[in-house]
């Protein structure tokens, strides 16, 4: 999710601004659905867990039923795949009828096509028909400004994240609760615990929490990075990482190559704790039989980082009255109730439920709820030091 949303310096080096396209006239919903009509919408979203692209799907027989538009996902291994075909269009001198209509985004990959004027502008997402239905009041700091950045209704929220650990609560009925606690119960408990490697969003966010809890002021995070950000990522980061990594899995010599590996690892047995982008991964893993009913969430009492995923329009994109359609619809009761459904994919709403009517509150069940206060994700110029940093001290 979320997170697969990483993107490279060299990338950015050959960024050349682009002019971005006017988008529809979203005052005119009518107009922008009847132009969506038979349109092909190209959705470029991370493929790597199957039960999201079997709810990408069912809202593709939404969309082809209610207003004949085609959705087509583009299943990605990173979203700075789509980001870079994006520039290299635009470079070249094609701002229309580009190959992405629409991309699930947020962090470094919005920062990077905002900042290089690859997306659709005229505040798009603030005008969608589904729009006051968002909760502004509660999540609105990560809404308006995504890792550090106004968003200017350049994307559409779709969802929330908040990084928890997935436990037994039989075999671990006191798992630890801060970062102190932590490496005393990986330290007891050698091998039992490990992290996905870094750029995988969850290891990164690892990273980011770490830091985020270990600093004296952690809002020097909050602020771009500056020259002297690579000395304080090793003097606060490398330090935590030293005590834990000797007790890792495979001793931190080895690491998952993402969430889904370390969720297997967990039901195995082979991780007392795993990371995990989701409050709602236990249920929703409980109801895949992946995982038994004992299994549960929890997270560090002083706060778990979370954040907020959007979808955005490239400003080149080809079939534009479609995305504006598809992005309308995942923000609809109906489609946010069914991915909040833990049976289905189990990720949080981003609607203000109590305001909904009545027949509308009832499609949502009780979300899984986290005990602790949220962590707002650092500037997205951080992600890049804290990899490399990662990156020079550990790949061997």
């Amino acid at each position: 999710m979320a997170g697969v949303l990483l993107f490279t310096g060299l990338v950015l080096a050959a960024a050349v601004p682009a002019r971005a396209e006017p988008a529809p006239d979203v005052t005119d919903w009518p107009a922008v659905v009847a132009a969506a009509k038979g349109q092909e919408v190209h959705f470029y979203a991370w493929g790597g867990e199957p039960r999201i692209n079997d709810y990408i799907a069912w809202v593709g027989k939404e969309m082809a039923e209610r207003y004949g538009i085609t959705l087509t996902q583009v299943k990605l291994a990173d979203t700075a795949e789509a980001v870079t075909r994006v520039l290299a269009e635009v470079t070249a001198g094609k701002t229309d009828g580009g190959a992405v209509d629409l991309v699930w985004i947020n962090g470094e990959n919005f920062v990077a096509m905002k900042e290089n004027g690859l997306l659709l502008g005229d505040a798009w997402a603030e005008k969608l028909p589904n729009r006051p239905l968002v909760d502004l009041a509660h999540y609105g700091a990560a809404i308006l400004d995504d890792f550090g950045v106004p968003v200017d209704g350049q994307q559409s929220p779709w969802g929330r994240a908040q990084l928890v650990y997935l436990y037994d609560t039989v075999a671990t009925p006191e798992p630890p609760r801060t970062l102190d606690a932590l490496i005393a119960f990986v330290e007891a408990h050698p091998g039992r615990f490990t992290y996905p490697a870094p750029p995988d969003f969850v290891g990164t966010s690892f990273l980011k929490e770490i830091m985020l809890l270990a600093l004296d002021d952690p809002s020097v995070l909050y602020r771009p990075a500056g020259a002297d950000a690579e000395e304080l990522v090793r003097d606060t980061l490398l330090p935590v990482l030293e005590r834990l990594h000797p007790y890792l899995w495979r001793s931190g010599e080895a690491f998952p190559n993402g969430v889904a590996e370390t969720r297997a690892l967990f039901a195995d047995g082979a991780l007392k704790l795993a990371l995990t982008f989701n409050p709602a991964d236990a249920d929703a893993a409980i109801y895949e039989g992946l995982l038994p009913e004992t299994v549960s969430v929890t997270t560090f009492e002083d706060g778990s980082l979370g954040n907020v995923h959007f979808v955005a329009v490239p400003s080149n994109a080809d079939d534009k009255a479609g995305a504006l359609v598809v992005a309308n619809f995942l923000l609809s009761p109906e489609a946010q109730a069914r991915k909040a459904d833990p049976a289905v994919w189990g990720d949080p709403t981003v609607l203000a439920v109590d305001a909904l009517p009545e027949a509308e509150r009832a499609r949502f069940a009780d979300e899984a709820g986290i005990d602790a206060p949220t962590l707002s994700e650092p500037h997205a110029s951080w992600t890049a030091v804290i990899e490399r940093v990662w990156t020079e001290t550990f790949v061997k």
